[in-house]
């Protein structure tokens, strides 16, 4: 017995508006068209879907439990064509990469503007996240690829170094840090730090809770459930300070100044890594790979 998706449609649109002429105009077809369609189906499982009333057209018992099972389909095929669509809309394939948003101004948007330009028929996903939360879409097959601060791999997830950023300590251009000639972690011991939850604020308030144990203080830190800019545009009211990655000092913020954290003489840094799953085998990942090693050649990976 052969039954047409059409026809689980028209039954579904005419349960909804209880009418053939409603459920007609909804999907801009002829009420003929679509009756004789219900009935054939009728005729085809051998029972009636549809009471037919100069009320209405209603579902009979035996109708809502056929309607039932007939939505769920027509919602998975059109959930289907959707992500079918989606996907051709890349004639070479689909990339999904995960990054903390403060990255974009940095050295992942100019690597992402390389990727678009030399692959335009790839289709390019951008996700925003956290750590935790790009490793997991890893490890879900959400996201292609992530880039974060480097952790220890997981099982089954390959890490690749690529970069290193200073950090820097946003103050409003009125602090009295401005007019060090230095700062170092100890000269932040007595500050009250604000840091965002999603993105790299969670590797900022370990290394500040490690820095500042070390030194014998604890760290005063605030978070707050917004964005890395929010987080910035607090800092600019004068009540605290944050630290960021050097990218976010793409972005000029009048009010605030960025300063260079001095560790044991060197600049603090913080260092970034690639990961992806082992076992992904996507044609756009491995163009990827290859635009990073052009741009960053003595990768290492573990």
């Amino acid at each position: 017995m052969t039954i047409e998706i059409r026809q689980l449609r028209y039954a579904v649109a005419t349960a909804d508006t209880q009418s053939f002429s409603r459920a007609a105009k909804v999907l801009n077809v002829k009420q003929s068209s679509l009756s004789r369609r219900v009935q054939a189906l009728e005729h085809r499982l051998g029972v009636q879907l549809f009471e037919r009333t100069k009320r209405g057209t209603f579902p009979t018992e035996n109708g809502k439990a056929f309607l039932t099972v007939a939505r769920r389909i027509v919602t998975d095929v059109d959930n289907l064509m959707t992500t079918a669509k989606n996907v051709s809309y890349g004639e070479e394939g689909r990339l999904a990469i995960g990054f903390s948003s403060s990255l974009m101004t940095g050295n992942l948007r100019f690597a992402i503007g390389d990727y678009i330009a030399r692959y335009p028929d790839v289709q390019f996903d951008g996700v925003e996240g956290g750590t935790e939360k790009l490793l997991a879409g890893l490890q879900a097959h959400i996201v292609d690829a992530a880039i974060t601060p480097a952790l220890m791999a997981e099982p089954g997830i390959t890490k690749r170094s690529l970069w290193t950023e200073r950090l820097m300590v946003a103050v409003p251009e009125d602090h009295q840090l401005n007019e060090a000639d230095a700062i170092h972690w100890t000269d932040l011991r007595n500050e009250v730090f604000v840091l965002p939850t999603d993105g790299i604020g969670p590797t900022i308030a370990k290394k500040l809770a490690s820095k500042l144990s070390a030194e014998g203080y604890r760290a005063n830190i605030i978070a707050q459930d917004t964005s890395l800019e929010s987080v910035i545009s607090t800092v600019t009211v004068g009540r605290y300070i944050t630290i960021v990655s050097e990218a976010s000092t793409g972005v000029i913020w009048p009010g605030l100044k960025f300063l260079e954290i001095s560790d044991n003489g060197d600049p603090a840094r913080l260092d970034f890594a690639l990961y992806w799953r082992r076992d992904n085998d996507n044609p756009a990942l491995k163009k990827f790979f290859k635009l990073m090693q052009e741009r960053y050649p003595v990768l290492q990976g573990e």
